[in-house]
This record gives C-alpha cells, structure tokens and sequence, in this order.
C-alpha cells in the first residue's frame, strides 16, 4: 500500500513507539497518583508537556485533550458571544459553533482558499480560523484576523491541527487546537493551548486532573505526543525541504490536465488537492485501491455532498466531486509518489476512452 493521505493521519513515527512502550508493557500507574509509580507517571506527562509547548507561542499552557474535536468544542463552548468563522472551517468548528445556538458570521474565501481579514461584529466574542486548511492546505492570515478579533474584544482561536510544527503559529493568538496523530503522533490524544490569564469553564467534569479538564490522562500517548513533537522541532527544515521536493514532483508528473485547487503559493505543499475535467473519483479509487488518497475530509467522508471547502472556493458540485487529495511527507520516498501519480494519471485517462 502507498500511503497518500498524510492530511487525513500521518504515520507513528518509530520514536514516538519507541517512547510509548514502555508505558504500555510495564508504566501502568495512574499518572494522579501520589504514590512512587504515579509520580513517575506524571512526571513523563510533564516532560511531553514540555516538548509539545516548545513549539507554541510562549505565555500560555498545554491542557491534553482526547484530540482537537474536545479542544476545539471547549474553546468554543467555554467563550460566549458572537462567533465568527471562515467557510472553509473544519466540520469540528463550523459544527460546534451551531450548536452553541450563538450568534455566527462566516467570512468567505477567494478562488484560492484564502479570506480577507476585515472588521468583525462588535458583538463577537471569539474569532476562529484554521492556520492550514486540511483539504486544501492554503494558508490563512492568522495573525491578521487576531489583530481584527482583539479590535473587537473578543478571543482568537487557531486551529493548527495541520500546520503545528510545519507553519510558525502566531504570537497573538489566545487558543489553540492540535493533535499528535498529524505529526506522526499516536490517535486519541490532542491539546488545547491557553493564553495566560484565559480561564474557560471544564467541558468534562468529574476530577478537573488538567485544571479545567476531567480526565485520566495516559502517560504512553502523552509520551509519544512529547516525542512526536520533539521531531518535529529537531527535523522540520528537513522535513519542509522533502515536502518541498516531492510537491514538485507531483506537480510535474500530474501535467496539464490536472488543475491545482487552492492557493499555489500561500499553502503548505504537503497538500496537493487536484481535479480533472470529468473524473469518476470512485471509479479511481477502486481501480487504485492499493493506493491510499482522499477525496476530500475524512471527517466527511460517505456523505455523498460536494466538499463545502471546494464549492467555498467557488467550484461547481461537479468540479467539487471530480477532486482528489493527496498527502504527503516525512516517511514518503520519491520514488512511491512517482510510481502513485502515474498509476492515477493512466487511470484517470483510461475513463475518457
């Protein structure tokens, strides 16, 4: 199998396992614990906290979260008035913000995926936008938008999910949402970052064992999130040259007939989300189904519906649902993802005989 999804999970790097195990095969005390084992426990806690803030702006703490989905439905929840949000939001924002039942404005994109900071409700209590977008990978003004929520008064809510340890996260920011499994972390574990002085009521109640948030916390996935994390601050410039390398590449082997969706330039190149004229995505991807691409989220997948990010960028129903995304990075050779656009290309072609 060629595994092109790297937006949707990223590979378990083998430090990150190797980090985990042993708090799978013997470190079994409750890191809450006051006993000798416990602290222990809670002492590697602590050190994958550490590695997971050294690579978000100072002045705030890690909170660890079952995944970004809690960290973001607590940073919503736990603001109050208006919500403002781009179009092309995560389902785990655009979601959460309607059931909150509060007022909401939604800023639109251009053709490229990108929204146009501008003067926002003074009624608007938190502002919320993703650094990189998971389906099309444009990056979006952050820093901008928090300028324009602070003039407001109200919070600014980035969700770097896609870009944590890829896209420096901006200083002004109050919130953050990430998760370990898209950075070769394991699933199940995220965290939300809090700005100093923010208090957010607890989402889970029943024991408040991360100050605000209820929960056992489990040393083995904060320990490979701590060192998932440590990679990514110790090998980003390589891994940013090898993405570099191979988005060319892709790029170069697809062709003409293939259009580029987003943004070219203001994007993070591991994202390569292309169309053709005419494609039957699911024909493609039977007749490929040794190869592991998306076509579009895997939050939304099996909906049947056009991708709301594609058809936010002004995409018709059917250019929407004639689109692929591949994902790419550390662990994928130039010689896979050569052999993959290939084999997509000729089958693509194989539908207009």
């Amino acid at each position: 199998m060629t595994y092109l999804d790297y937006q949707a999970t990223t590979p378990l790097a083998p430090e990150a396992l190797k980090a985990m195990l042993p708090w799978l095969e013997q470190g079994h005390a409750n890191p809450h614990s006051p006993h000798r084992a416990g602290r222990q426990a809670r002492a590697a806690v602590e050190v994958a906290r550490d590695q997971v803030a050294a690579l978000l702006p100072a002045g705030g703490r890690v909170v660890f979260t079952s995944g970004a989905t809690e960290a973001l439905n607590w940073a919503i929840k736990g603001t109050s008035g208006g919500i403002v949000s781009t179009a092309i939001e995560h389902a785990a924002v655009l979601d959460t913000a309607a059931a909150t039942g509060r007022p909401r404005t939604i800023l639109p994109v251009d053709s490229e995926g990108l929204v146009t900071p501008a003067p926002i409700p003074t009624d608007t209590g938190l502002v919320a936008a993703m650094l990189v977008n998971n389906e099309v990978g444009t990056i979006q003004p952050v820093a901008a938008l928090a300028e324009h929520a602070h003039r407001a008064g109200a919070l600014m809510l980035c969700d770097a999910v896609q870009g944590y340890g890829r896209i420096a996260i901006p200083d002004a920011v109050d919130l953050v949402a990430i998760s370990a499994h898209k950075i070769h972390g394991p699933k199940g574990i995220g965290a939300l970052w809090i700005r100093d002085g923010i208090t957010l009521p607890p989402l889970l109640h029943g024991g408040d064992q991360e100050g605000g948030r209820s929960g056992t916390l489990s040393p083995a996935l904060c320990a490979g999130f701590g060192a998932a994390a440590r990679l990514m601050a110790t090998q980003g410039d390589q891994d940013a040259s090898h993405v570099e390398r191979l988005w060319s590449l892709g790029v170069e082997r697809l062709g003409a007939d293939w259009t580029i969706n987003g943004s070219t330039t203001q994007r993070y190149h591991g994202n390569l989300n292309v169309r053709r004229n005419g494609l039957d995505v699911a024909r493609l991807m039977s007749d490929c189904r040794d190869i592991a691409f998306s076509a579009g989220s895997a939050c939304a997948s099996g909906s049947g519906r056009p991708s709301h990010v594609l058809t936010a960028l002004g995409l018709t129903e059917r250019e929407a649902k004639s689109s692929i995304r591949l994902g790419f990075g550390r662990y994928t050779s130039e010689a896979e993802l050569t052999e993959a656009i290939d084999r997509i290309d000729i089958a693509a072609r194989a539908q207009g005989r």
